[in-house]
């Protein structure tokens, strides 16, 4: 539909909006069934042909009886046009918001890639995140941030102290999640389709840890829980040094769904015979220090085995564990064969993780590189042990 103004200098701003945004020879129209009276067009008609007059624009005039009309209107020299309208052009305007953006902060290499793809759509009249040219000081804080976290300056603190700490406001991060994670994405490994806050828990950023769920025979300090063999307990991940195991496990199980968790234990494992942990979907970084401490603890024989969705985020999730863990881990009802014969083709491709090679999970990540390759929900599938064997056996998938 064809631009069409009443207002000379909203017609010339839309023609230098376009312009910006990249339109080689943006044109626009009179509204002559909008003027409100003779009195409007004739200002309308008289501001055109001034900035005409002064070479910023050029206006084309219909033929024959409307030869006296003006038919539509086109940008002639863009500077001028500026001036005309009392306007700055588009680039000192975002070399001004970029400067307060970046004034006594001093960012790293890896965060030119943001600093161009920013530059890039504030010099097309676009947001960058949500946040406009305008935004540069509400902005800023997220670079200070997503520094601090580069530079690992994060760890050790919670959600709410380290806003306030490196922007001054305990609620800015949440604010600002969206930028943050969009920042470090590509310097830092994160889940691929995870919500800002979910990313930013894997990285131990959460306001509260949640708590770690665990089914076995096991006992806490004094308190003998698996005399009283309750289905299952839960922790604060920090406490997981505190776990004591009454007798040897025959594995060791991480669960990526909760309902998943249930039926496992209720179905699959009723008489304990392994552990069984629920890690939360992505597992925060408390949850993968303590992980670690479980597989610390255990003899080198106990087989570790994770189960999640056969998609990349499940793919994800199995690689933070077994890198956490630093041993062998397993991947458990999760193979392209499950897939292949249970599974859907996913609406949308997402980002699988980099840097997987050698893990067992190896060759799920690239069946699913695959332009057929299906996805398949845990819930789908009914529960099943590990095999007893597996601590001699290949990993196992089905």
């Amino acid at each position: 539909m064809p631009r069409q103004f009443t207002d000379a200098r909203l017609l010339m701003s839309d023609l230098l909006d376009r312009y910006e945004g990249g339109t080689d020879s943006p044109i626009a129209y009179p509204d002559y069934d909008g003027f409100a009276d003779v009195a409007q067009m004739d200002k309308f008609i008289r501001d055109l042909r001034d900035a005409e007059g002064r070479g910023a624009i050029r206006i084309a005039r219909g033929r024959g009886l409307k030869s006296d009309q003006i038919k539509h209107v086109r940008i002639d020299n863009v500077p001028l046009t500026y001036e005309v309208l009392g306007r700055k052009p588009i680039g000192e305007l975002v070399e001004a918001a970029t400067g307060r953006l970046l004034e006594g902060l001093e960012l790293p290499v890896q965060f030119d890639g943001s600093l161009e793809a920013l530059r890039s759509a504030w010099s097309r009249g676009r947001e960058w995140q949500g946040f406009s040219l305008g935004d540069a000081d509400r902005l800023k804080p997220a670079f200070v941030m997503a520094r601090a976290i580069v530079e690992y300056r994060h760890v050790g603190l919670d959600y709410r102290t380290f806003s306030r700490r490196f922007a001054g406001d305990s609620k800015a991060l949440e604010r600002l999640e969206g930028p943050v994670v969009r920042l470090l994405s590509g310097l830092v490994e994160l889940p691929p389709a995870a919500r800002p806050r979910d990313a930013l828990r894997t990285l131990g950023l959460e306001k509260f840890a949640p708590p770690m769920l665990l089914s076995g025979r096991l006992d806490f300090d004094v308190a003998e829980l698996s005399a009283a063999a309750p289905t299952y307990f839960g922790i604060p991940p920090g406490e997981a040094k505190r776990l004591k195991f009454r007798e040897r496990p025959q594995y060791v199980l991480t669960i990526e769904n909760f309902a998943s968790f249930n039926r496992h234990i209720v179905e699959a494992d009723p008489q304990r015979t392994g552990v069984s942990i629920y890690v939360g979907g992505y597992p925060s970084l408390a949850t993968q220090d303590a992980l670690k401490a479980i597989a610390t603890a255990l003899p080198t024989d106990v087989p570790f085995f994770h189960w999640s969705d056969i998609d990349p985020d499940g793919t994800w999730i199995f690689r933070t564990i077994e890198t956490s863990i630093t041993r062998d881990l397993k991947p458990h009802l999760m193979s392209a064969d499950l897939a292949d014969s249970l599974g859907k083709l996913p609406a949308d491709h997402t980002r699988l993780p980099t840097g997987v090679m050698p893990s067992a999970i190896s060759d799920l990540v690239t069946y699913l590189k695959r332009d057929d390759a299906k996805w398949l929900e845990q819930e789908e599938l009914d529960p099943r042990l590990p095999p007893a064997n597996a601590a001699r056996c290949p990993a196992n998938s089905e």
